[in-house]
């Protein structure tokens, strides 16, 4: 009975094992290390998964909440491309391209200070954006035409962002015709011109086609009158020379 025990405790060591482990003991090899998950780099900003936007997304978004003054998008996403254009628009002056003394200098403060702090300010909005944020994306949109220098542009942003008050979301449908693709405008533009053909073939001609009748017409209107007042002329002069023959006899 002790035999028949100790082959089935020999059994189970076996069957439990790990196969890698033991494959490796076997080559003479150390096992290969299990990778630790808290060990992965999941703080690295290049691992991170990258925004759900571009540039041109932001652009046309920004352009809309300019143009009406209204938003519709998520808050927070919408948060997180106004930054993204805050340190887009800013980095391109150059300023931001000067040595820490020059920036000091110029702006009163380091570069990504004063980068800092506008973000900063802009990232404290929690429930909605600041009620000036419509002239906020203006500003964006087209800051190097309105501020030439950074520290205009630096003082405008932080006047429209040191406010309480915030925004809602609108309930509104969203303007389709904002963003709606070059073709897409393309097509809008031909439709008008289609029409135009339509009525011309089926109902009336447009008034293009209505001057070329007209200057079709004029001419025939003023041969018939040169006509006329041809005709009148010569009954005239074949009067007066009736009345004029008999007196010359006389």
């Amino acid at each position: 009975m002790e035999t028949t025990a100790n082959a089935n405790d020999v059994e189970n060591s076996v069957d439990v094992v790990d196969p890698i482990h033991h494959q490796h003991q076997d080559q003479g090899q150390d096992p290969v290390p299990v990778p630790d998950a808290s060990n992965s780099s999941h703080g690295d900003p290049e691992s991170e998964p990258k925004p759900e936007f571009n540039e041109e997304e932001i652009r046309g978004i920004l352009e809309i909440i300019a143009s009406t003054g209204k938003f519709w998008h998520d808050w927070d996403k919408l948060k997180s491309m106004l930054s993204f254009q805050l340190k887009q628009v800013l980095s391109e002056y150059p300023e931001a391209k000067m040595n820490p003394e020059q920036q000091n200098a110029s702006l009163g403060e380091t570069y990504p200070e004063l980068l800092q702090r506008l973000d900063e300010a802009l990232l404290c909005f929690i429930e909605g954006p600041p009620f000036t944020f419509q002239r906020l994306c203006e500003i964006l949109l087209a800051a190097r035409s309105i501020y030439p220098n950074l520290s205009k542009l630096a003082l405008a942003l932080e006047k429209n962002l040191l406010v309480t008050s915030t925004l809602t979301a609108c309930a509104d449908p969203y303007p389709q015709t904002m963003t709606q693709g070059p073709e897409e405008s393309e097509k809008t533009s031909e439709e008008p011109q289609l029409h135009s053909h339509s009525v011309q073939n089926g109902v009336e001609p447009m008034v293009g086609d209505r001057d070329e009748v007209m200057t079709e017409v004029e001419p025939a209107d003023i041969d018939d009158e040169m006509t006329i007042d041809m005709e009148a002329l010569d009954e005239i002069v074949g009067s007066s020379e009736t009345n004029s023959t008999p007196s010359g006899n006389s």
